[in-house]
């Protein structure tokens, strides 16, 4: 009796154990959690520029080729203009030929949000900042490699810090 129930006891600890071991490899990464950035209306107009204020909380855009980062060639983050959320590296910036600062990925995944937009007749891909839910601009699908993605801008939204 002994010979069986010993080997049935190894066999159990090995399909336990190879259980376990899979059941941890199914676990997803853990992702880093966003501090969020409540305001009232009133407070995001003191401490936002008026332009900024219709772009990042009403949902604005600003005309394109008259804007300040499009043509920046600088190294540098940007960042949330509203709550300083590093958003964009230089790195991934690209020439869309939109005339809106174009990447083609966010610093993180989890700095942005995409939400649909159902304005002017249409859906799109709105981006918004992950910690303060400010209108960063729209996302597309015909980006360069290696994410085939056009993160399309508005510069007022952010705040480009120079980097060496």
């Amino acid at each position: 009796m002994m010979r069986l129930i010993r080997p049935c006891l190894v066999i159990a600890f090995l399909t336990a154990t190879a259980f376990a071991a899979d059941q941890n490899a199914a676990q997803p990464a853990p992702t880093t959690m966003i501090a969020k950035v409540e305001k009232t209306d009133a407070e995001w107009q003191k401490t936002l520029t008026p332009d900024q204020y219709r772009v990042l909380r009403k949902k604005g855009t600003e005309r394109p080729f008259s804007n300040e980062y499009a043509n920046n060639h600088e190294h540098g983050i940007y960042r949330c203009a509203a709550c300083a959320l590093e958003l964009f590296s230089s790195d991934t910036k690209f020439e869309s030929g939109t005339g809106w600062p174009s990447f083609y990925q966010p610093i993180a995944k989890e700095a942005v949000r995409i939400e649909q937009d159902r304005s002017f007749f249409t859906t799109r891909d709105e981006v918004v900042c992950a910690r303060c839910g400010g209108h960063l601009g729209h996302v597309f699908d015909d980006g360069p490699k290696p994410t085939g993605l056009r993160y399309c801008m508005n510069s007022v939204s952010m705040k480009f810090e120079k980097q060496p």
